[in-house]
């Protein structure tokens, strides 16, 4: 079977990648929770001092996994990141609720605390749930052919539940990426801030070992305590306060989902965002 993390010591880097690539790397449970393991491992290790998160194949992560042979949503795992009940045996709302709080926002929350910088390595689709992972890497390297986009208002929710976007990007520029669910060049996110570094495709791994080299030399309770201190200041700036009222939103358009439409996407499939996207 297929491992659907990779995780490789290089030194004092982790290298944790994504191994779904038939599929875009798209999240299903097993990968989110082998994500954390390897989070974990990196975090428990004294000789890693930086990890980098990549994608296998050609896309870094097309996002959470809505259609795939492998779909997981529906079975229970080991709760680690919230004080939640299990979601597995639950129906509607308390059902999904409980495992987005874990899966989803509550991971993600915890892995922005991981106190090693993390370096994304994104190329190709960094859709949706792809977007949270690379939003809570410290740093984010791109290739030119890299694309970024949150599609799910089409579905009638608010934004992906790491509702990151209007500290990643300016305000005007979040609401235009939403409203449209457009697709955002690897160069226009380099202009607005929102990726460290654009270059080309073949330069892409080359470029994010470079830089991670270059924090690795730095002492590691030095780079722990400057994490600490900037994420410190973007929550006092309404991030951990703000995705938790966006989360609520988040939900609120899944039930009006499920009592109007076909489901709780609004009967938005693989295909139909594909087909929307385009």
């Amino acid at each position: 079977m297929q491992m659907p993390v990779l995780y490789e010591r290089r030194g004092p880097v982790a290298y944790v990648t994504m191994n779904r690539p038939r599929y875009r790397n798209a999240q299903n449970s097993a990968m989110t929770y082998a994500l954390d393991e390897a989070f974990y491992r990196a975090a428990e290790d004294s000789e890693v001092k930086v990890v980098v998160l990549a994608g296998a194949g050609e896309h870094f992560s097309a996002g959470h996994d809505i259609g795939t042979p492998e779909r997981d949503a529906h079975l229970p795992f080991d709760r680690r990141a919230r004080l939640w009940w299990d979601h597995s045996d639950k129906r509607g709302a308390e059902s999904r609720f409980a495992r987005e709080s874990e899966v989803y926002l509550g991971m993600c929350r915890r892995w922005r605390e991981l106190p090693k910088p993390v370096v994304a390595s994104v190329q190709g689709a960094c859709v949706a749930g792809g977007l949270m992972l690379a939003w809570v890497c410290d740093l984010i390297v791109a290739s030119e052919d890299a694309f970024f986009a949150d599609p799910v208002v089409r579905m009638g929710i608010p934004g992906v539940e790491y509702f990151a976007h209007p500290w990643v990007m300016p305000p005007r520029i979040a609401k235009e990426f939403l409203f449209t669910g457009d697709r955002m060049t690897a160069r226009r996110a380099y202009e607005i801030g929102m990726v460290n570094r654009l270059v080309e495709r073949r330069e892409l791994s080359s470029a994010t070992d470079e830089l991670a080299g270059r924090i690795a030399e730095m002492p590691r309770l030095g780079l722990a305590l400057t994490k600490r201190a900037v994420n410190q200041a973007e929550d006092l700036q309404g991030l951990h306060a703000g995705m938790d009222s966006v989360f609520g939103l988040h939900h609120l358009a899944h039930a009006h989902n499920a009592e109007t439409a076909a489901d709780p996407l609004g009967g938005m499939d693989v295909a139909a965002m594909k087909e929307a996207g385009v």
